[in-house]
């Protein structure tokens, strides 16, 4: 199954992320990746070892600036496909989750966050 990352500058809007996508896809595994040593900032050895954890693909949303690029280097290497998807992270979230869960491929759940910005209108 496809697992999520989501790479956020504050790990309550990480966390908070998380805890809303997992209510509709409580058998994906959605790791945040928010804050960096207590502060607001990213952590790309967290964001690096969530990816590693995952079996399959990932894919990483993110919330804005920085956090683009710590997901790209933390893609880059992985041991698994992982996907980037530029999205509305809680919107993309909730999407890329419910399709993970239903068993869709790597592409279609990136292509669901992807999507989600259509929710915003």
């Amino acid at each position: 199954m496809i697992s999520l990352v989501i790479v956020s500058h504050s790990r309550l809007l990480a966390e908070g992320v998380v805890e809303l996508a997992a209510e509709m896809a409580p058998h994906v595994s959605i790791t945040a990746c928010g804050g960096l040593s207590g502060r607001l900032g990213t952590d790309f050895a967290a964001v690096s070892a969530a990816v590693g954890r995952a079996s399959s693909g990932v894919v990483i949303l993110y919330d804005l600036g920085s956090a683009r690029m710590v997901a790209e280097l933390a893609a880059e290497g992985a041991s698994v496909p992982v996907v980037v998807v530029a999205a509305p992270v809680v919107e993309g979230a909730v999407a890329a989750a419910v399709a993970a869960e239903s068993g869709a491929s790597l592409p279609e759940v990136a292509t669901a966050a992807a999507e989600s910005v259509r929710w915003l209108t």
